[in-house]
């Protein structure tokens, strides 16, 4: 499938395993670029994660996967070492998700590679950065999530230390991985100058988490506890409907004048008329939208909300988006082929008017195409 997107032509070997790397460089395979997934002999384990068609080829791998080229190297012998080092003679991104140490041991640090390719951006996705004492610590997303205070924070919101409901932390240093990556690529478009980055998992949940929970903590003395207090308020959560569940955000002046007047509630006093007073105590605000909701069926609150203008929705599973009439319209899903049937993936959410990214074929079998770029790299082994 030929390739397209804003980084067709860029080449990256990708030693990453699991969801974090994978996720990341499987939106730059989407985005054009030549992904070379390196494998041990028995291969990445999310392979094994769950169940496909095929062994090895289960739906977590093959979606974070797509579009890439698998070569298994032995990296603990010669002949694996010489491959990899041809082949980075040839790549714009070197990516990995070993522990420093490890991949040192195997002779592929940032010097060594550098000194292999002077202009390679080389990425490093770490669970900690090395600069701290938790560097050596194994890292996985639900640790993660512990030690970034996002299990807190379910905990303040409902009396139970829950994790969410999705590997958020794998995804969202997988994001991470992506936009450093990219912007050492703008860099070396300016300068021709290579360079080393590092995303470590923690710290990029810990930003992403004091984004907001910082709030009075930020100030120096601060001037209370490092939570925003509107996330965690107790009553935060989809209202109960007559029949059902409604998510709704009768959140902005404008929007609360307008659900006020039409439903007219009788706790709607002018104490509640701003959102600096509402905010204050957003907690019993919520309660009382609550106790209103109940009043009429999900259908219902849908067309009288959808009419104003007020942000609400359903609650959906993530069956039913396989489903749903926006996506369908936009031609979100991409349909596959692969030798064992059809793979609908959740496609592209971005759109560039030059360079549209797509889905460049499925995730490959373990080794499938390492013939094939050896031959590439003109090595017979």
């Amino acid at each position: 499938m030929e390739k397209t997107g804003p980084l067709k032509g860029i080449r990256v070997v990708d030693l990453t395993a699991m969801v974090m790397g994978p996720y990341s460089t499987q939106i730059m395979a989407d985005m054009g670029a030549d992904v070379i997934k390196i494998e041990p002999p028995n291969g990445d384990q999310t392979r094994y994660v769950s169940t496909g068609r095929d062994p090895g080829l289960c739906g977590v791998f093959i979606n974070v996967n797509r579009g890439k080229r698998s070569v298994v190297l032995d990296l603990t012998t010669e002949h694996g070492k010489t491959a990899l080092t041809e082949l980075i003679k040839t790549a714009d991104v070197f990516i990995h998700s070993m522990r420093a140490k490890a991949v040192a041991k195997l002779g592929f640090c940032y010097d060594r590679v550098k000194a292999i390719k002077s202009d390679i951006v080389y990425t490093n996705c770490y669970g900690y950065g090395r600069a701290g004492p938790y560097a050596d610590r194994p890292a996985y997303d639900d640790t993660i999530q512990a030690e970034c205070a996002l299990n807190a924070a379910q905990f303040e919101l409902t009396g139970e230390a829950n994790f969410v409901g999705t590997i958020m932390a794998d995804k969202v240093a997988g994001l991470t991985v992506l936009y450093a990556t990219v912007m050492a690529l703008f860099h070396r478009c300016q300068t021709g100058e290579g360079q080393e980055v590092e995303v470590g998992m923690f710290e990029t949940m810990a930003a992403f988490m004091l984004a907001e929970h910082a709030d009075k903590a930020i100030f120096d003395p601060p001037l209370g506890g490092a939570y925003y207090h509107r996330a965690v308020a107790k009553n935060r959560r989809p209202y109960k409907t007559k029949d059902g569940h409604i998510a709704a955000l009768v959140y902005n002046d404008k929007h609360w004048a307008l659900f006020t007047q039409a439903v007219k509630p009788n706790w709607a006093t002018p104490e509640l008329a701003k959102l600096a007073d509402r905010a204050k105590r957003i907690n019993e605000v919520y309660g009382l939208l609550a106790e209103t909701f109940l009043e009429r069926s999900t259908a219902q609150w849908l067309d009288l909300l959808t009419e104003l203008g007020i942000p609400a929705s359903p609650l959906r599973s993530a069956d039913d988006l396989f489903e749903d009439e926006h996506l369908k319209s936009i031609g979100f899903f991409e349909n596959i082929e692969t030798p064992s049937g059809k793979i609908r993936f959740p496609g592209v959410p971005t759109n560039f008017s030059q360079t549209p990214g797509k889905v460049h074929g499925p995730a490959p079998a373990l080794g499938e195409n390492t013939d094939e770029i050896l031959a590439e790299l003109n090595l017979n082994f």
